[in-house]
């Protein structure tokens, strides 16, 4: 297996996780004289390191969690067909709904050198996008499908950093585990269900030695972008026969959406949109009137059931086709009934 090293000089490592640009301290030192081995073990021995970095948080789960040697020829764990099969069933709602635009993102960034990878929620790589040209090198390092890719069988990489910290993450060549991958610069986005449950990790990955710290901030928006889209189609699909409302939210890529009920009642809410109202499966389940969450201005108290009893009058009459006498029979009342109701209500 050929070993993927970065460019002669090393980089500084800096703070890849969202949220962390800027901080300085330990990551902006230099590795200088030191192989990429003795750094990761110099740098988990500092607790402040690990205490301050998500980078080297991972590192240090790697050795004490996972038992893992960042000199060691590792590859992938890579399962068998019936495995992948069955792997592939288990997903196979996620599959059908990202395919389009898995496709679409690779027509984007295929050309430039990089691979896609779409994986569950175990970091299995289901569904694999890449050019012709660059199979020899994404297939050396195990960039295939059927691979695993999380930090228990490979360290800290960008899918399986993603789903440990269940959040997008940018992971530039020193910044991996293992020596072999400091090639490799991924970025990851995590993919949430219905439920707002962990659910898959879309990846974008490139063997290039010239993707630079820009390059990678592009390709991680636009792998967040196509994250939440699939994100967004699989609620909608889970909810297909319910109202999707769009909860207002300034500066979140990732969908806030609520489904509810004819009652106006939420029954589904996206990760972002339990994390914005304060949602939760138990109080999904009491029943949430839509409008209370987003603070909708509402009729006053007993204006309500004035307004739901006469949208339910203008329907029958519609459909009665103005007829009132049909229209009474139809709810089962007297003409004289249906009269007194509509003048109550202002329906002429």
């Amino acid at each position: 297996m050929p070993i993927f090293r970065p460019r002669k000089s090393w980089l500084p490592l800096r703070p890849s996780l969202e949220g962390d640009a800027g901080k300085a301290g330990w990551e902006e030192e230099l590795a200088v004289g030191l192989d990429h081995s003795d750094h990761v073990h110099e740098i988990v021995r500092r607790t402040s390191a690990a205490a301050s970095s998500p980078v080297a948080a991972s590192w240090r789960r790697c050795m004490t969690l996972h038992g893992l040697s960042p000199d060691e020829a590792r590859t992938p764990t890579r399962l068998s067909e019936r495995e992948f099969r069955d792997a592939r069933e288990r997903s196979n709602v996620l599959i059908e709904e990202s395919s389009a635009e898995i496709d679409r993102l690779f027509s984007t960034v295929g050309r430039a050198g990089c691979c896609l990878l779409l994986t569950d929620e175990k970091g299995i790589a289901l569904e694999r996008r890449g050019a012709a040209g660059d199979d020899l090198d994404f297939r050396g390092v195990g960039l295939w499908s059927g691979t695993v890719w999380s930090e228990a069988s490979v360290g800290t990489n960008g899918i399986g950093t993603a789903i440990a910290d269940e959040r997008s993450v940018v992971i530039s060549r020193d910044q991996h585990f293992l020596s072999r991958n400091t090639g490799l610069s991924c970025a990851t986005a995590p993919i949430r269900d219905h439920t707002g449950k962990l659910a898959a990790a879309l990846d974008i990955s490139t063997c290039r030695d010239d993707a630079n710290e820009m390059t990678m901030l592009l390709l991680s928006q636009a792998v967040r972008d196509a994250a939440a889209r699939i994100e967004a189609g699989l609620f909608r699909r889970a909810f297909s026969v319910s109202r999707i409302l769009l909860v207002p939210v300034e500066g979140r890529t990732a969908p806030a959406l609520l489904a509810v009920d004819r009652d106006d009642l939420v029954i589904g809410a996206t990760r972002a949109a339990r994390q914005v109202l304060g949602l939760d499966d138990r109080k999904i389940a009491t029943g949430v009137p839509a409008s209370d969450l987003l603070r909708e201005p509402g009729p006053e108290e007993g204006a309500d059931l004035d307004a739901a009893e006469r949208a339910a009058l203008r329907r029958v009459l519609s459909r009665a086709g103005g007829n009132v006498s049909h229209a009474a029979e139809a709810l089962g009342i007297s003409r004289a009934t249906l009269y007194r109701k509509m003048k109550k209500l202002s329906l002429n």
